[in-house]
C-alpha cells in the first residue's frame, strides 16, 4: 500500500509541474530598432529582428518555407527588403514594360535570371540561410535585399522603428539583427540570448550602428554599368 501511495503522490508532483508548460500560451515579442550614424535611414525598409531556440542547431528551427513575391515595377524591386525562411521559392515577376536581368552574386544565393520581358515571372529557390543582394544587369538603380533564416520568429521594424514577432513559445532564443548599411562586427556584438516568458515581452530597445550610404556596385560580370544606348532593344519600351 505504502508504494502505491508513493506512486500516487510523485504522479501528482509530476502533473503539478507539468501544469505551468500545459497552460503557457505563444506571446507577441515585441521591441524598438534605432540606427545610429545615418539620419535619413529607415529601419522600415532596410532590418530584420529575428530569434533563434537557444542551444539548438540552426538547421533545428523546423520553420515551414514559404512562397513569396518580389516584384519589378517602375525600375524598382518592390519590396525592397524580403525576409523567408530557408527552403522557401521567391517569384520575380516583371511589371514592367521592358526587359529586366535579375541576378545575384553574393554567397546568400547565386542565380541569373537572363534577360525577361514585359508580364512574365521567374521564380528561384532560396536552399540556404544567408543575405543576397539582389540586382538588375540593366538598371543599375534597381536593388534589393532578400535575408533567408531558419527561424520563422522574425519581424520587420515599421516607420517609427517599432516590431513585433507574433507567436512565439516561451523559452530561451539567441536575438539577432540584420540592418542594410551595418558591419558584420556589429551585428554580431547585438547578438543577445532573450528569455521569453509566458505572457507579453519586450526585447526594449535595440540601438544598430549604421554607415550612410552603399558602394556602388558592378554589373554581373564585375564591371562598370553602360550608359542606356536608345539603340539597344533591351531598353527601348515597346509600342
Amino acid at each position: 500500500m505504502v508504494w502505491r501511495k508513493l506512486a500516487v503522490a510523485f504522479a501528482i508532483a509530476f502533473l503539478w509541474s507539468a501544469l505551468p508548460c500545459l497552460w503557457a500560451q505563444d506571446v507577441n515579442v515585441t521591441g524598438r530598432v534605432v540606427l545610429e550614424g545615418a539620419p535619413t535611414a529607415s529601419p522600415a525598409n532596410s532590418t530584420v529582428v529575428w530569434l533563434a531556440p537557444a542551444g539548438l542547431p540552426a538547421d533545428a528551427a523546423g520553420a515551414a518555407p514559404m512562397h513569396a513575391v518580389l516584384q519589378q515595377k517602375n525600375k524598382t524591386f518592390v519590396p525592397h527588403l524580403l525576409v523567408i525562411t530557408r527552403g522557401s521559392t521567391v517569384d520575380f515577376p516583371n511589371h514592367d514594360p521592358w526587359f529586366h536581368n535579375v541576378f545575384s552574386l553574393f554567397n546568400g544565393k547565386r542565380f541569373d535570371l537572363g534577360l525577361y520581358e514585359a508580364g512574365t515571372s521567374k521564380p528561384v529557390h532560396f536552399d540556404r540561410e544567408g543575405v543576397s543582394y539582389i540586382f538588375c544587369n540593366i538598371h543599375p538603380e534597381m536593388s534589393a535585399v532578400v535575408v533567408v533564416l531558419s527561424s520563422q520568429y522574425f519581424a520587420v521594424p515599421n516607420k517609427e522603428g517599432e516590431f513585433s514577432i507574433p507567436s512565439v513559445p516561451p523559452g530561451r532564443y539567441v536575438l539577432h539583427v540584420w540592418s542594410d548599411n551595418a558591419q558584420p562586427a556589429a551585428l554580431q556584438a547585438l547578438a543577445r540570448e532573450v528569455q521569453i516568458g509566458d505572457s507579453v515581452h519586450s526585447v526594449g530597445t535595440i540601438r544598430v550602428r549604421v554607415t550612410a550610404v552603399s558602394a556602388p556596385h558592378k554589373n554581373k560580370y564585375g564591371q562598370d554599368y553602360e550608359p542606356p544606348s536608345p539603340n539597344n532593344p533591351v531598353y527601348v519600351q515597346p509600342q
